[in-house]
């Protein structure tokens, strides 16, 4: 089926602030060196990376159907939210006494790359990063086994992200379809499937070496360290394999990501956010 963004879909920033003044346990997620350096990894990712994508869906905004444009506002609002609250999740990190400098200069590195390029491969790189962080938003609010143990702040951190992904999965996808409206389906197809092969082995690599540089400065090396975060993300709970059936939906003919609609997570855990909806004046001023 090839299906569109729902013409019924609000996308709501969320305005809320997580572990502000809390101090954060080193290993916050279960107690787990693996999950929780696999998250902080993840994590130091987004303020910068989330910044380029507002920049890649925004330069190509101009002549969207009013419906894209509200909702490209509405993906700008909530990525900069996002940006902010990993700043200050990754600044706990810190205090937890890991140094992520390695990562945020792996992190510069990439999109000093990346913003070498022309604007469209940008924004295919988005769309394609977005389907990612779509189907581990989709992951984390399906398992309620993943984060049983954690602080709340950072579970609920975690949750909101999430909800906020699903909620705006289609957007970068829809601006890749207006910017390409001229293009053959074909040259569509081959451009967004490099794009994804190059992510993917780019993002798993860079995560993983990220991973295992944290858990090196837990004392956990070697051989330990990548079984461990091999049992993570392929057993248990199986990062790799819970994504790998969304991941591949992404190469089929008539692909868009919400083809599978999965607002019942949303709604989920909806009321947990619902006091924190951002006025519409003050959304349309801060996505101006």
């Amino acid at each position: 089926m090839n299906a569109t963004t729902p013409a019924d879909l609000t996308i709501t920033p969320r305005d809320r602030r997580f572990g502000r003044g809390s101090a954060m346990q080193r290993w916050w997620a279960n107690g787990d060196p693996f999950a929780s350096a696999f998250f902080n990894a993840l994590s130091v990712t987004f303020p910068k990376g989330e910044a380029f994508f507002i920049e890649a869906v925004k330069a190509h905004r101009d002549g969207v159907p009013d419906q894209l444009a509200r909702e490209i506002r509405a993906f700008t609002l909530q990525e900069v939210m996002h940006s902010r609250e990993h700043v200050a999740f990754n600044s706990r990190v810190v205090d937890a006494g890991y140094d992520v400098t390695p990562l945020e200069a792996r992190v510069d590195q990439i999109l000093a790359i990346a913003n070498a390029r022309p604007p469209i491969v940008r924004l295919a790189a988005t769309m394609a990063l977005e389907h990612y962080t779509a189907i581990l938003a989709q992951m984390i609010l399906e398992r309620a086994d993943l984060f049983p143990e954690t602080d709340a702040e950072s579970a609920a951190l975690w949750r909101w992200h999430a909800i906020e992904e699903i909620e705006h999965k289609g957007v970068a996808y829809d601006t890749w379809l207006h910017a390409t409206r001229d293009w053959s389906r074909g040259r569509r197809w081959r451009l967004k499937t490099i794009m994804m092969l190059v992510i993917t082995i780019n993002f798993w690599r860079h995560r993983i070496e990220g991973t295992l540089e944290l858990l090196r400065q837990d004392g956990i090396t070697g051989w330990k360290a990548r079984a461990g975060l091999a049992r993570y993300l392929l057993v248990r709970p199986g990062v790799l394999r819970l994504i790998a059936r969304p991941w591949l939906s992404f190469f089929l003919p008539g692909f868009h990501p919400w083809n599978h609609d999965d607002r019942k997570l949303i709604a989920r855990f909806e009321s947990d956010y619902a006091a924190a909806v951002l006025p519409s004046a003050d959304r349309e001023l801060a996505a101006a």
